[in-house]
């Protein structure tokens, strides 16, 4: 794709990976990605903020086959989707500099190998003349990488944000406007990548709703051309608010453990609280961790397997527990053939989950009478936590 207008000084640079389905072997990309470059013209000086994936190197070259001089390339985050292309640049302009964080000049000489005579390190509130330009970068610390800061362009108003409030979504749109495909990339891309270190996110949306921005310019995604809505959703993912939500993560085996899920889910619809149901050998763990950011009960449905969780379950436990999200309550729900210790080792994967469990329900063989009473009692300990909860809020 060729070079487009953000303004009489910014062009958008980079790539759009349509085909890219998994990021860092783990992350699902259902609708691609993009890398974002964006290039700086001043009067005097001008620099490239950010670069693309190596493997999309090519088009970035290509893009800058009319630039004769790149006084400067910022690297905002030393991660190699945004950083990878580094070395060629300075190959291909040896008289740039390569700016960034004290943090990451580390990073990037260990990770590219890159000459540190080539780096000059800012620090926060540093500002770099263009000429008839400034660019001014803030440190914006573990979203998501502790050597992060973003970029703002004060004569345009504009806010180059990296990673922090990004989406992964091909698109040819270069601006987001209003789309709810976006907003739904964006809410997945925070659940995935930024969920984790939700309490810096806050800290440093406060930061930059300082700036005067009309437009932010993330290194993934189109363009926020309207700003405030990504701001404020994001607020919001960060914010104590709950929704009136059960997450229920399962797998089962043979039924036992299924016929208990859908028992659950019917008598907590009944006490009119909503689910998401995700069985986890077939489930998108992407939509899981969506469904994970403002929810306010996750209960975990296991079979046993050799005494303990099933496999897979073992697996989204963890991955839940890295993500962080701020649940207050939990329950653990299964079946088992002669013996388990599922509970026990389920427990022991979620201490990052600062909960009150409110159950564990373990059945032998097929859920019987007993055991659907048990699950029932459940549902109305949920039933009713949750009402209290909105209760309080009135």
């Amino acid at each position: 794709m060729e070079p487009r207008n953000l303004s009489n000084k910014v062009k958008w640079m980079g790539a759009v990976d349509w085909n890219r389905r998994l990021f860092d072997t783990l992350i699902p990309l259902p609708d691609g990605t993009s890398y974002n470059a964006y290039l700086v013209e001043g009067s005097e000086k001008t620099a490239l903020i950010d670069t693309v994936d190596p493997a999309m190197q090519d088009t970035l070259m290509q893009q800058l086959k009319g630039i004769e001089r790149l006084d400067y390339i910022i690297s905002q985050h030393a991660e190699q989707d945004h950083s990878g292309s580094i070395p060629a640049l300075l190959k291909k302009f040896p008289q740039s500099v390569l700016i960034c964080s004290e943090k990451a000049k580390g990073l990037l000489i260990d990770h590219l190998l890159i000459d540190p005579a080539r780096i000059k390190t800012v620090a926060d509130e540093e500002t770099l003349s263009l000429g008839d330009c400034t660019l001014k970068f803030y440190m914006t610390p573990w979203v998501h990488w502790p050597e992060t800061m973003v970029t703002y362009l004060p004569e345009d108003k504009i806010l180059f944000s990296c990673d922090f409030l990004g989406s992964h979504i091909a698109t040819t749109r270069l601006f987001a406007g209003r789309d709810p495909l976006v907003a739904e990339a964006a809410k997945r891309y925070f659940a995935e990548i930024m969920m984790p270190f939700r309490s810096f996110v806050k800290k440093n949306i406060e930061k930059i709703r300082t700036l005067d921005v009309e437009m932010i310019a993330p290194s993934h995604g189109p363009v926020y051309d309207q700003p405030a809505w990504i701001m404020d959703d994001h607020q919001d993912w960060v914010s104590d608010r709950y929704d009136n939500l059960v997450v229920l993560p399962y797998v089962s085996m043979h039924g036992s453990t299924e016929a208990m899920v859908d028992f659950l889910l019917s008598a907590l619809v009944k006490r009119g609280v909503n689910v998401q149901k995700f069985e986890l050998s077939t489930t998108d763990i992407g939509k899981l961790a969506m469904s994970l950011v403002s929810a306010m009960t996750i209960v975990i449905g296991t079979p046993t397997v050799h005494v303990g969780p099933h496999p897979t379950v073992f697996s989204a436990t963890h991955l839940a527990n890295a993500l962080k999200p701020k649940l207050k309550y939990a329950a653990i729900i299964g079946s088992y053939g002669w013996g388990t210790k599922a509970v026990e080792q389920i427990s022991d994967l979620i201490p990052n989950l600062k909960v009150e469990v409110l159950g564990t329900n373990m059945c032998k063989g097929y859920p019987k009478e007993a055991d659907f009473a048990a699950l029932d009692a459940l549902a109305e300990t949920i039933a009713q936590k949750h009402r209290a909860h909105f209760a309080e809020l009135k």
